[in-house]
């Protein structure tokens, strides 16, 4: 009789565990993956550690939005959005511009999608996305044809999402770009050196106004467009983002969470009380995975050198595609050999689904060099599952995390090794700190980085973009 109930629970935890993987997985796609728009955030050189002036976010800070009442973006009710993407993809910018068309979709705004560049042969992952904003009430335009001019020259708003999207432009609109200029909001992710190109950007003096994920990545913006290209940005906004609430909803069930955990941690052959250090990111070299286990095998070695008494540690790189990231990939995998570290490094393959591997995983880090990320919503993702983060010293990652209170922070490049090794060492021998740096993170998302925050930082610049415009329009 106890073996069959036994049967019985194992089938029903393993049934709920596949409920709950099922019932976030579309939620999660606009969380994680293949996160390319914002590998773009990531620079081709260095900056050093601490070279750039950023202010350290405060827990209790002056812009804590006190009340979310009415739906911040109500007034978007029956305005004509056109949201132009430069591709359709499950990476970060293309998913983010379809949170927002969600958003505005929620409180009646007609919204139209185009995509500027789209595979030449059919493709699954366009297909499903397309479907699925059809089904939400997006339509979906092709991005040359005339209904595409037809709803530019009468929208209210133009969205144009990353830098790249501002070929279309003049490939589509021709000697209707001036008349569309004053109503555009350029919603720009990127930081790598290839994207300050006079063809991509040369409108950017002249739309209503650009927003930025950070306010490193809008102070790069400005600097790098006036010394390189002679051009002055528009009126420029930092909007941070926030945490959907699917994810939220996860993040707070604990039940959801155990179940999550139990199922990940048994499918990579990790026990409850070993410590996991989870890398979330798409693989490249611009997201520090090498370093990242070069400062976990180092960890290890401090710690069998000074004897300490810690749990089982693991690591964990979630992203892998060897077909995209071929060299570096068996680079990774070539050092873990060589170290012998085999049975404590586990790699999953891209996914759709980030939340069960941050309701498995203790710590987060955050390796991303050169400049870092834009934002890194990953970050923010983590602390609402109370995980202390391991970020970089660079890009947005030090408007989020707090130093010391919701984790620690360390230099780019190789230089960073040595004190990854020592936070990771530190986060395996003091628990308490752990757990209390988690529970800060968590109390910092509820305060900053929720869905309604993002979502009334973005109307504030919408409304600022429509009066704008119509001042323009009426002068």
């Amino acid at each position: 009789m106890g073996k069959e109930k036994n049967a019985w629970m194992g089938m029903q935890k393993k049934r709920w565990a596949l409920m709950v993987l099922a019932l976030f997985s579309l939620s999660t796609v606009m969380v994680f993956f293949m996160r390319t728009a914002f590998d773009s955030c990531s620079a081709s050189t260095s900056t050093g550690f601490g070279g750039g002036k950023v202010r350290e976010p405060e827990i209790h800070s002056d812009d804590r939005l006190r009340s979310v009442a009415p739906n911040p973006l109500q007034f978007m009710k029956s305005k004509l959005v056109l949201l132009v993407s430069h591709e359709l993809s499950l990476s970060g910018g293309p998913l983010l511009l379809m949170e927002l068309a969600f958003l505005l979709r929620g409180v009646g705004a007609e919204v139209v999608w185009i995509t500027n560049q789209k595979p030449a042969e059919p493709d699954e992952v366009v297909y499903s996305l397309e479907h699925k904003m059809l089904d939400r009430g997006v339509q979906v335009f092709n991005a040359r044809g005339q209904k595409a001019i037809d709803t530019a020259l009468k929208a209210d708003l133009i969205v144009l999402n990353t830098a790249v999207a501002g070929k279309w432009l003049d490939a589509v609109l021709k000697e209707n770009v001036a008349q569309v200029l004053p109503k555009v909001l350029w919603w720009i992710h990127e930081m790598r050196g290839h994207y300050f190109k006079v063809e991509y950007v040369k409108h950017l003096p002249f739309v209503a106004g650009a927003m930025i994920d950070s306010h490193t990545t809008a102070e790069y913006w400005k600097n790098r467009t006036r010394e390189r290209l002679r051009i002055e940005m528009s009126k420029t906004y930092v909007v941070h983002l926030g945490n959907s609430k699917e994810l939220m909803e996860v993040a707070e069930d604990s039940v959801s969470r155990r179940v999550l955990r139990e199922h990940v941690r048994e499918s990579l052959g990790v026990r409850s009380d070993d410590l996991l250090f989870a890398i979330i990111n798409s693989v490249s070299r611009g997201k520090g995975q090498d370093l990242f286990l070069r400062a976990f095998h180092e960890s290890l070695q401090l710690i069998q050198d000074k004897k300490l008494q810690v749990p089982t540690m693991h690591a964990l790189v979630v992203g892998s595609d060897m077909n995209a990231q071929t060299k570096f990939e068996t680079e990774l995998r070539n050092f873990v050999l060589e170290k012998k570290i085999k049975d404590r490094v586990h790699f999953v393959n891209k996914t759709l689904t980030v939340a069960p591997y941050l309701a498995a995983i203790d710590v987060l880090v955050q390796n991303s060099q050169a400049r870092g990320e834009c934002f890194g919503r990953i970050t923010i993702e983590a602390m609402a599952f109370q995980l202390p983060v391991l970020g970089t010293a660079a890009g947005g990652t030090m408007e989020i995390v707090v130093n010391g209170t919701t984790g620690f922070l360390h230099p780019v490049s190789k230089e960073g090794i040595t004190p990854l090794a020592n936070n990771i060492v530190n986060m395996a021998t003091h628990v308490e700190r752990r757990l209390r740096m988690g529970k800060k993170g968590y109390e910092l998302v509820k305060e900053r980085f929720l869905e309604q925050h993002m979502a009334q930082r973005i109307a504030l610049v919408l409304k600022d973009v429509l009066q704008n415009a119509k001042s323009r329009a009426d002068s």
